[in-house]
C-alpha cells in the first residue's frame, strides 16, 4: 500500500508541478509533511537542501529521498518513477504540439501567463523554508525566538550572492562550514 501512496503522490507532484523544481517545493511539501507525515517540516528542509546539493533535478531527488526513508530502495524506484512519468508524457505531447503550432499568439498568450504563477510557487516553498529556518518548525514568528546566527548566515549568503556574485554551491558549502563551526564552538 505504501508503494501505491508514493507512486500516486508523486505521479501529483510529477503532473502538477510546473515551472521546474523549485515550483514544485509546495506540491512536494504538501504531499510529504501535510497530507502523509512522511517527513517533519525540518527534515523537509533537509530535504530541500540536499536535493539543491546532489546533481540531478530536485522534484527527482527529493521523491528519490523519500521513497528510500519511507520503503527503501524500491520506494524510492516507485517515487522516482511517479515523479518523472508524467513530465516523459507531457513533454513528448507538448513537444509534439508546439512544434505544429508554435506561431499562434494563443500558445504564447498562455506561455506569457503562466510565469506569475511560477514565480508564486517558487516564493511560497522559499518563505516556507526561511519561517522554519529562522523560527522553527511550528513556524510561529515571534520576534525574541528568532535563531539569529540563522538570519545572519542567510543575510551573508545574500550578499555573497548579489554583491561578490559567488557561485551558489560555494555559498551553501560556506553556509554549512559557518555553521558547524559555530556549533562546535559552542554557539
Amino acid at each position: 500500500m505504501v508503494y501505491l501512496e508514493l507512486f500516486w503522490s508523486f505521479l501529483q507532484i510529477g503532473l502538477f508541478s510546473f515551472g521546474g523544481g523549485y515550483a514544485a517545493m509546495p506540491l512536494i511539501q504538501g504531499q510529504v509533511v501535510t497530507e502523509h507525515g512522511w517527513l517533519s517540516m525540518a527534515e523537509f528542509t533537509d530535504l530541500v537542501t540536499i536535493s539543491q546539493m546532489t546533481p540531478g533535478p530536485i522534484a527527482v531527488n527529493s521523491a528519490t529521498f523519500v521513497g528510500i526513508k519511507i520503503a527503501g530502495i524500491p520506494g524510492a524506484l516507485i517515487a522516482t518513477a511517479g515523479c518523472i512519468l508524467p513530465s516523459c508524457i507531457i513533454v513528448m505531447v507538448v513537444a509534439r504540439l508546439y512544434l505544429k503550432y508554435r506561431k499562434l499568439e494563443m500558445l504564447q498568450g498562455i506561455l506569457n501567463s503562466l510565469r506569475p504563477a511560477v514565480v508564486a510557487m517558487i516564493a511560497s516553498a522559499g518563505i516556507s523554508i526561511l519561517i522554519t529556518a529562522f523560527w522553527g518548525n511550528e513556524g510561529n514568528i515571534v520576534w525574541a525566538e528568532t535563531n539569529w546566527l540563522m538570519a545572519g548566515i542567510f543575510a551573508g549568503g545574500i550578499i555573497l550572492l548579489q554583491k561578490f556574485r559567488m557561485n551558489p554551491i560555494w555559498v551553501m558549502v560556506l553556509a554549512g562550514a559557518v555553521n558547524t563551526a559555530i556549533s562546535l564552538i559552542g554557539g
